[in-house]
């Protein structure tokens, strides 16, 4: 069908007749569009498998008996984001508790400790598996204008092309238009399935935002009913809250 549409008996004749600029221009969408798939792959693997564990692992740990029985069944899957949390929680505990401090001092300070450690780790988290997806934006709204450029570029050719030839005839005009449209086209298909992609995994990682947020929730509320000198007001709430979001401007 390609063949019909363009003028010189195939789309592979068209790109290797069109400018050098439009070849550039098409380089760098192709290279763009590569990247794009590779991360969009890449995505979908890990932040399925993120997503997954720390939903089930957040469960396992409201689950267990105790702070260290939720500890340990956590730590048999060290990939889950929750493990990596909850870790880092667990350290701050175990450093408070080895702390040559006041014991009312100590239950004021550690609280606060932990919950701070809980928001960082968080935020790493939510950091790492966002990392990337910038590219994904960006690919979302730069390459229909990279494409478009390489239009303007070829319709600018096929112009003073047809003022060389002083014919306006639609047999002169329309190759180069033609031409000219691909690098728009190419644009496009490069940055629809990155749109969809961004908002897809946006949603991912909302949910394992909540998932962390929740985690860590359940995380103060066992010391504070398992640690003798932890203070036994209810936890904050707002507590965990985390981090970086990722761009929704487009």
């Amino acid at each position: 069908m390609l063949d019909t549409l363009t003028p010189h008996g195939g789309m592979l004749d068209m790109l290797l007749n069109a400018t050098l600029t439009v070849k550039f221009v098409l380089a760098i969408l192709v290279c763009m569009s590569l990247a794009s798939w590779s991360i969009i792959f890449l995505k979908l693997f890990t932040l399925s498998s993120a997503r997954k564990d720390a939903a089930h692992d957040s469960k396992l740990f409201q689950e267990s008996e105790n702070l260290k029985m939720a500890m340990r069944t956590v730590s048999q899957n060290k990939n889950s984001p929750c493990y990596a949390v909850g870790l880092q929680a667990f350290e701050e505990l175990m450093r408070m508790e080895e702390a040559d401090l006041d014991p009312a001092e100590k239950s004021r300070v550690a609280m606060d400790n932990i919950r701070r450690t809980l928001r960082q780790a968080v935020a790493s988290e939510l950091g790492m598996l966002t990392k990337s997806l910038s590219f994904l934006a960006t690919c979302a709204n730069a390459t229909p204008f990279i494409g478009l450029f390489g239009t303007v570029w070829g319709i600018m050719n096929s112009f003073h092309a047809i003022g060389l030839q002083q014919s306006a005839a639609l047999a002169s005009v329309a190759p180069g238009i033609s031409e000219a449209l691909v690098a728009t086209a190419i644009g496009l298909g490069v940055a629809i399935p990155a749109t969809l992609a961004y908002n897809f995994f946006l949603g991912y990682i909302r949910h394992i935002e909540r998932e962390l947020i929740g985690f860590s929730g359940a995380f103060l509320n066992r010391i504070q009913r398992e640690v003798s000198w932890a203070p036994k007001q209810p936890a904050r709430t707002d507590a965990p809250r985390p981090a970086p979001r990722v761009r929704e401007d487009y």
